[in-house]
């Protein structure tokens, strides 16, 4: 093997170039890749919908001389199987690429070091793990769920600086502004489902839907363990429009179960646990059903259900520069909350970002 030293920057830019998929490719990873050939890039690309072209199939496609010998950076290990398109490996062999330097490795049994495995067989000289978190970071998604089959889940809620998300007479628009919210779209835009508790259905009446253009409308999961939505709300009388999933108890009337679904909605009956729905199995059903990550936007009673349970993986909290008070006002997280402070939900690898005077916390369980 050669003394070669593969250059960070041109990986970089394959995640510049992978992350330009956000919101697009689920099921399947972002991944970029970059054609570098005497120190220059020749071709890039990146997968850019579920279905579509892999990220190196489009650099070649996007070449613009003749590929042979050259290098190619590639976020994610080469698909060496069949699936709605043939292995990515095949066609780097095919077109006689001399080195290929990958990020992170595909945990997908399907790939799972073949992609390598094939490359080297054939000659070709592979490196590996050149930014390796950051892909991994970037297909947080994607990693968990190829070897879970559960959903990533991401505890989103917005506070005041004193934890309130809402006054004590229930009023709650707006705490964070308006550059916050917008945000709040695009994330929607980006997971698969949004779940709230029946508490914010009743409070609110919202749509649950993303109101940026480009991005599809995640699936919404209503928590209503007795099923006490109104059926005159918004995410009923539009859950012919929007895949609407309500999860609920065997203490659901059945009357009304079998109306919900007359108008387009979904209705999962658990046996209840608690007096609650068995958040644990929602999650499994949820990840056997296609979904592979949810951002979960409260309420509280709802927020502290899945910390307690341990079903979620990240939190991004928004905290605006208000104080609202009252012993009465909402919290961002309630229930019973932990007893001991060694019980305490720990967050690790913190990134704060600012929406003007909206400060947001984001970090891992």
């Amino acid at each position: 093997m050669s003394e070669f030293v593969p250059d960070i920057n041109y990986m970089k830019r394959a995640l510049f170039l992978a992350e330009k998929g956000k919101g697009h490719t689920s099921p399947n990873p972002m991944v970029g890749a970059v054609i570098v050939k005497n120190d220059r890039i020749i071709g890039e690309g990146y997968h850019e919908k579920c279905g579509s072209a892999h990220a190196e199939i489009n650099a070649f496609n996007n070449s613009v001389e003749n590929v042979e010998g050259a290098d190619m950076y590639v976020t994610l290990e080469p698909c060496s199987h069949y699936g709605k398109t043939p292995p990515c490996a095949d066609k780097i062999i095919e077109k006689k690429i001399k080195r290929v330097i990958i990020a992170a490795k595909d945990p997908n049994p399907l790939v799972s070091g073949n992609g390598i495995k094939k490359l080297q067989n054939a000659g070709i000289e592979v490196y590996t793990d050149v930014l390796e978190n950051e892909s991994i970071k970037l297909n947080e998604v994607f990693m968990k769920y190829i070897i879970n089959k559960e959903p990533f889940v991401t505890l989103k809620f917005a506070s005041s600086l004193d934890g309130k998300i809402a006054t004590y007479s229930g009023k709650s628009k707006w705490i964070t502004n308006e550059k916050s919210r917008d945000y709040t779209h695009t994330l929607r835009g980006i997971y698969s489902g949004i779940m709230v508790g029946v508490g914010t259905i009743l409070a609110d009446n919202p749509m649950l839907n993303c109101r940026k253009d480009g991005y599809k409308n995640p699936v919404r999961i209503i928590v209503d363990s007795v099923l006490s939505t109104p059926i005159d709300y918004n995410v009923i009388t539009t859950a012919k429009d929007i895949r609407t999933i309500f999860a609920v108890t065997d203490r659901a009337d059945i009357n009304k179960i079998n109306a919900f679904k007359e108008l387009g909605a979904k209705v999962i009956v658990f046996n209840e646990q608690n007096n609650k729905v068995p958040i644990k199995e929602l999650m499994s059903y949820l990840g056997q059903n296609g979904i592979d990550s949810i951002l979960v936007e409260g309420g509280g009673t709802l927020s502290f259900s899945m910390l307690e349970e341990k079903c979620v993986d990240k939190v991004m909290y928004f905290t605006a520069p208000i104080i609202i008070g009252g012993n009465n006002a909402k919290n961002a997280v309630a229930g019973k909350g932990f007893e001991n402070l060694f019980d305490c939900i720990k967050l690790k690898n913190i990134e704060r970002k600012y929406f003007d005077n909206d400060i947001l916390t984001v970090g891992y369980i």
